[in-house]
């Protein structure tokens, strides 16, 4: 197994995503992969056909077993990558890829960690400072290593499905068109979202109400009180817990309502999406804001407080926005502009180079 890739990555998408687009560009180049994390990821193995799964002990790093776990953690990964000899250990973050990270550290691997968000993680912090190369998705905005030479600007790999959309042309509204919304944030977003849009939506103007055609993510146990006040006030909605082509009704939509994890942003910049972005309040170290900010600082989108988000503010927002449309078209212009493009490609390069200076 000399040669190969070890991919060291948590068990979320934001983790998943970008580590299988890394190994999809790997393994066209030849390289063999291991993935190596905690057994929750053992149910992914499908996500990485042909490689290698490997597992090592972890657990959250604020929990009181951490320390215990980490260690046995650091033992199990150090025998296996002695044993496998791999050209390069890459991280992805989450707490799985700590004890892999110090373990190919204490095995003088060459090793480098991605960070997909503006403010680098807990669990690539513990790490950044000993491995050779941290890639961002990012400029970093908080908690960048001592030795910044080691940053590499790359990007956030993408899906497929993502990639295939690049830069599609944007459906700007008409004057009397319809208005084609997208309202998505995961689990934590859904909820708010639900309470908050519908009502939003309610306080438009006629003119603008009668054209909406709304696209939401609901919790199972919210669609039918949603639906049932999209379709008392006559608004087409299409209304799913879960939509397994949001890049397609990413590429469909005017705008986007969201939550502001790093997929979620470098998707708006790849598709070219102008977006309202509601970063989620209790993320860790508030990682998602410095995200969204990307976007409202390039006026590419806008930026709004959980805490300040109300119907009334909603709905004043989203009617100016409407009444606009060459703002909107130029707004997703700029989203696009911001994309960092080829980063798998970027990623693969990183890691060869490491593999060759070893």
């Amino acid at each position: 197994m000399t040669g190969a890739i070890v991919l060291s990555a948590g068990g979320t998408g934001g983790h998943l995503f970008p580590a299988q687009a890394l190994a999809n560009e790997l393994r066209r180049r030849g390289r063999r992969i291991v993935v190596m994390t905690d057994t929750r990821f053992a149910n992914y193995a499908t996500s990485f056909p042909g490689a290698r799964i490997e597992t090592v002990p972890s657990a959250p790093l604020n929990s009181l077993i951490a320390p215990f776990k980490i260690a046995a953690g650091v033992f199990q990964a150090l025998s296996k990558l002695l044993q496998l000899k791999p050209a390069a250990v890459i991280g992805f973050g989450g707490y799985p890829s700590v004890p892999v990270m110090l373990a190919a550290s204490l095995a003088r691997l060459p090793t480098a960690v991605i960070e997909q968000n503006a403010v680098v993680g807990r669990a690539n912090r513990l790490v950044m400072n000993r491995v050779r190369r941290v890639a961002a998705a990012f400029p970093i905005a908080r908690f960048a290593p001592r030795d910044k030479t080691k940053i590499v600007l790359t990007g956030n790999p993408l899906r497929p499905d993502v990639v295939a959309l690049w830069g599609a042309p944007y459906p700007a509204p008409t004057a009397d068109g319809p208005l084609h919304l997208l309202v998505f944030g995961g689990s934590q977003g859904a909820r708010v979202f639900s309470e908050i849009v519908p009502q939003a939506v309610l306080r438009l103007p006629h003119s603008f109400k009668s054209r909406l055609d709304i696209v939401q993510q609901c919790r199972p146990e919210d669609i039918e009180s949603v639906r049932a006040l999209y379709t008392n006030a006559g608004i087409r909605a299409d209304l799913q817990p879960f939509f397994t082509d949001l890049p397609q009704r990413m590429a469909k939509a005017q705008l986007v309502i969201g939550r502001s994890g790093a997929g979620t942003v470098a998707e708006l910049m790849a598709i070219g999406r102008p977006a309202i972005l509601v970063p989620l309040p209790h993320a860790l170290d508030d990682n998602q804001t410095p995200n969204a900010e990307i976007l409202s600082r390039s006026d590419a989108g806008w930026t709004v407080a959980q805490g300040n988000l109300t119907p009334d503010s909603l709905a004043q927002m989203l009617t100016r926005i409407f009444s606009a449309p060459d703002e909107l078209a130029r707004r997703a212009a700029a989203a696009h502009a911001l994309a960092t493009p080829d980063a798998a490609e970027k990623l693969a390069d990183m890691v060869d180079q490491l593999a060759r200076a070893a």
